[in-house]
């Protein structure tokens, strides 16, 4: 992008889309102050509150609870007040005396923050977000990936922001917590940048519409909801369609003419006024938005392997006091197609974890069978090493893959020239997706362990998983809150959880998907 302009008044609400790797998390990164512009400036008034795709900020060690109401100011005034109330049980005077004063004065600080109605509004979204007491007392090292992105999402929410970015903000989200969501960015006063492939909260929640195209290397503003800006986005293309036919049959008119007239030196004046007119007329066209490019995906032939190639027994996971599951079995038959459901929390994503020999269970084991290859999919990425670039990440999944081939694999992915070259820690989180997917299939994996793979994609390129989920013909364990990517795959089973519970998969299940 070069010479963008634009302003995010309060009670604006933008949706700003445009394809993977378009640049809209690069933007919304930029506008939240955490990289900086190449040129321009940026002017921020109030607080902004930013929720990244992959948030990993906070104390590990740190009570969710208080990590949300820090947010005010109100978390770490309270843990204070714990101590000190502690304190002055304590037999010694001094202390006893001094714990006094310091609980007075604690809550002094925490009732002019508006503590006690404070704590009951986080109580309400923490709610809503399906986070319970026995998430919100858990230090944040111990929650899974999409507990920690709702914690985050419950703290900016909190947070009283003036304006809040939020990338993809429904991800790890049930439907209740969706429609909750919806109803509250509805309601929100202040300015709203939001980018989501859910379309229904988009459609029901922005008043513009920022299209950012990276072919043409702009931001197109459209001040209009979403069904209105679908309709005038469609009329400027046909506009601009329209004008470059028009204008290009009158440039080559004034060529053709020109030519005629070149060859003649009385009329060679003329005939350079009609080549200038011809220029200016094709300079002035707005571009043809280009069609955008869908990465082309397809799963690998699976590795010959044995008639199980995966097994797991007695399979348990605690974290301190809070057991996640416990005596969970799991058997993968060559081209098993496996859903796991479960509520938030339940432990779908440590079970993957375990099986991709990425966790350790506290009891039971992992028996790979005859010829396992595993290709893991990781909801966080964490299968891609940030400090290498994309190139080396693809060469390193594979043993037999050489840098050509890689590259023309990365290229069917959308990843050409120099990009092959990035850093993967500056991609967005769709281009870690697609980078992750390549690994994938360059693996010759006989056994896909797919957490959340639909997650953070274009329509597109969701359509892209989905069939290649429907044609592959290896076995595949799948966790998803997409209903679409589970009709793709057809499971033979699923696995509830946390009880371990399997079961022949049949349409009355399709309704649990978008509740886990």
């Amino acid at each position: 992008m070069s010479g963008v302009s634009f302003q995010v008044s309060r009670g604006d609400k933008i949706g700003l889309v445009g394809r993977n790797g378009a640049g809209k998390t690069t933007l919304t990164k930029t506008l939240a102050g955490e990289t900086l512009p190449t040129d321009g400036k940026i002017e921020r008034t109030g607080e902004i509150g930013y929720l990244p795709q992959d948030p990993r900020s906070g104390d590990p060690e740190m009570l969710a609870r208080t990590r949300i109401l820090d947010a005010r100011g109100l978390g770490s005034i309270m843990l204070g007040m714990e101590q000190a109330m502690m304190d002055m049980a304590s037999t010694d005077e001094a202390v006893s005396a001094k714990a006094m004063k310091t609980y007075g004065n604690l809550e002094e600080r925490f009732t002019t923050l508006g503590g006690y109605s404070a704590e009951a509004e986080a109580a309400v979204i923490s709610s809503n977000l399906k986070l319970p007491d026995r998430i919100l007392d858990q230090p944040l090292k111990t929650l899974s990936g999409g507990q920690r992105r709702r914690i985050e999402l419950a703290r900016i929410l909190f947070s009283a922001a003036d304006t809040m970015i939020l990338d993809e903000p429904t991800n790890h989200l049930d439907a209740d917590s969706v429609l909750w969501l919806r109803d509250y960015l509805k309601g929100f006063q202040g300015g709203l940048i939001v980018i989501s492939h859910d379309i229904d909260i988009v459609e029901e929640t922005v008043n513009k519409v920022f299209y950012l195209d990276a072919n043409r290397q702009v931001i197109d503003v459209y001040n209009m909801g979403w069904k209105n800006y679908l309709r005038q986005r469609s009329d400027d293309e046909e506009r601009r369609k329209k004008e470059r036919v028009n204008a290009e049959k009158k440039a080559g008119v004034l060529q053709t003419q020109a030519a005629k007239f070149g060859a003649k030196a009385s009329k060679a004046a003329a005939a350079h006024q009609m080549v200038a007119r011809a220029e200016k007329l094709l300079a002035g066209l707005e571009e043809v938005r280009a069609v955008d490019r869908v990465a082309k995906l397809r799963f690998p032939e699976p590795a010959p392997c044995g008639k199980t190639p995966l097994m797991a027994e007695n399979l348990s996971k605690s974290y301190g006091s809070l057991e996640i599951f416990t005596a969970v079995d799991v058997a993968i038959d060559r081209g098993d197609k496996v859903v796991v459901l479960g509520l938030n929390g339940a432990g779908k994503t440590t079970l993957l974890r375990m099986l991709a020999g990425v966790d350790v269970p506290d009891t039971g084991s992992i028996k790979p069978g005859h010829g396992l290859r595993v290709g893991y999919y990781a909801q966080e990425h964490e299968t891609i090493d940030v400090k290498r670039s994309v190139l080396q990440n693809m060469v390193s999944s594979s043993p037999n893959i050489n840098e050509m081939e890689a590259r023309r694999v990365l290229g069917s992915f959308l990843f050409t020239g120099d990009d092959a070259d990035k850093p993967a820690g500056v991609l967005s989180g769709g281009e870690k997706t697609r980078l992750a997917l390549a690994m994938i299939v360059v693996s010759g994996a006989n056994v896909l362990l797919l957490d959340e793979p639909t997650n953070n994609l274009d329509p597109a390129s969701r359509e892209e998983i989905l069939g290649a989920l429907a044609n592959y013909s290896g076995a595949v364990v799948l966790v998803s809150h997409d209903e679409g990517a589970v009709e793709a795959l057809n499971p033979d089973r699923v696995l509830i959880l946390p009880d371990g519970t399997e079961d022949h998969y049949n349409a009355g299940y399709l309704e649990l998907i978008s509740l886990a």
